[in-house]
């Protein structure tokens, strides 16, 4: 006689039920942390714009980390310069040299409010709209782990602004955006 195939018992589904309900809280839990980041994030970030909206310097450097946007900005326009230069040779090497200086003078004439007043209105936010509370703009944030969060236009579309938890304030780190949304101001 031949055993009869085995089915599964009361406890293998039991198991199995278990195991489905332990991997929904965990991802309950998983989902709620990003939640939190994007929250906490939202305060500082609805401050920033607060900021770039009064055109208020020292709002704007409280939720900055200018080192590191400077560097971030310098990088990218430096891959720019370099891109633009065409074929990789000594005369590209002395302008890139040359270009330096002026990517950091550039750059840090770049981290100011009212240059940034043109990325605040590729979101919609003009002088004359209302800021949204912190709640909307959790809502619109992306987490990127627990430290970062970024801004996007769209769910789906990529990041534009990058903000990091430094101890407690969410500063903007990161500009990922089109470098044609940076706009010096008419005094320059």
């Amino acid at each position: 006689m031949t055993p009869p195939t085995t089915c599964p018992t009361e406890r293998d589904s039991r198991a199995g039920r278990l195991r489905l309900a332990l991997f929904g809280v965990v991802a309950l839990l998983l989902s709620g942390c990003a939640e939190a980041t994007r929250i906490d994030a939202a305060g500082d970030i609805h401050a920033f714009l607060v900021a770039v909206r009064d055109n208020d310097q020292a709002g704007f450097d409280a939720h900055v980390d200018r080192p590191l946007l400077k560097a971030q900005i310098r990088s990218r326009l430096m891959e720019l310069a370099a891109r633009r230069g065409g074929t990789a040779g000594d005369l590209a090497a002395l302008g890139l040299t040359f270009a330096r200086p002026l990517a950091d003078s550039l750059s840090d004439a770049l981290i100011q409010p009212d240059v940034f007043h043109a990325v605040a209105e590729y979101f919609g936010y003009s002088d004359q709209t209302p800021i949204p509370g912190s709640l909307t703009i959790a809502a619109s944030l992306r987490s990127l782990d627990d430290a970062h969060v970024c801004v996007a236009r769209r769910k789906d579309a990529p990041c534009v602004l990058v903000f990091a938890d430094e101890g407690g304030v969410w500063r903007l780190v990161g500009f990922e955006g089109d470098a044609a949304m940076l706009r010096l101001p008419k005094r320059f």
